[in-house]
């Protein structure tokens, strides 16, 4: 049995990676066999990691179509982006009247050091891990495992249009933002001062900054999904 259920586990992860990055294209239908093949599996493993990633929001699952890959379009994007303003506000609220002075002290720690790495960086993927760490790190304050366990799932499921966005951003297309650096220290800094309100406003214009470039950052996403570089 644990034998059986590492394997899931492990096709599981392989896949979860897989839809996160849109290996399999928006509205793409899966092909079971096909796909236990290339894993080298056997189709019960995969069908219930195929069902999980259901669950999770990656896939979708209808009757007599079986799994297709999930939906990339601009409200869709919205929607996710509303979901984690809900789960990062909520949090956030959480920490001020939770966190320990010591861990919040560490995270300012954590945002000293990675300041001129960021500013510095030309790695999108080492840019999204810095700044995700920080938002996790935020909402890890709240001493809440759920929310948790929810905003890493936003994550996951919004980390292919982040990553053209900041992308965008290195690329200085989109100057008139803030960098995302300041914005964590302002929103840090009012939870140092336990003021919820400001850190809520801090917070909320961050995320809602990033959430108005979805649908172009969408439509960048189908080119690079479907028209192949020379």
């Amino acid at each position: 049995m644990a034998k059986s259920e590492s394997n899931v586990d492990r096709i599981h992860e392989k896949l979860r990676q897989m839809a996160a990055d849109f290996a399999f294209k928006p509205d793409q239908r899966i092909n079971e066999t096909e796909l236990a093949i290339s894993l080298d599996a056997s189709r019960t493993p995969v069908r219930e990691a195929l069902n999980r990633l259901v669950a999770e929001g990656f896939l979708t699952f209808q009757s007599g179509r079986g799994f297709s890959c999930r939906p990339l379009s601009p409200q869709r994007i919205l929607d996710l982006y509303e979901a984690r303003v809900a789960i990062e506000c909520e949090a956030l609220r959480l920490s001020c009247a939770r966190a320990k002075a010591e861990d919040i002290a560490a995270l300012a720690e954590y945002l000293d050091g990675i300041e001129p790495e960021y500013a510095a960086c030309t790695d999108v993927n080492a840019l999204l891990a810095m700044d995700e760490g920080f938002h996790l790190a935020l909402a890890e304050l709240s001493q809440n495992a759920e929310l948790m366990r929810m905003l890493k799932n936003l994550n996951d499921r919004i980390r292919y249009i982040r990553m053209i966005d900041l992308s965008r951003m290195r690329r200085g297309e989109n100057q008139g933002n803030a960098s995302p650096i300041s914005a964590h220290r302002i929103i840090l800094n009012a939870v140092l001062k336990r003021d919820a309100l400001q850190a809520d406003i801090a917070l909320r214009g961050h995320i809602e900054r990033r959430r108005e470039e979805a649908t172009e950052a969408v439509q960048i996403a189908y080119s690079q999904l479907y028209v192949p570089v020379d």
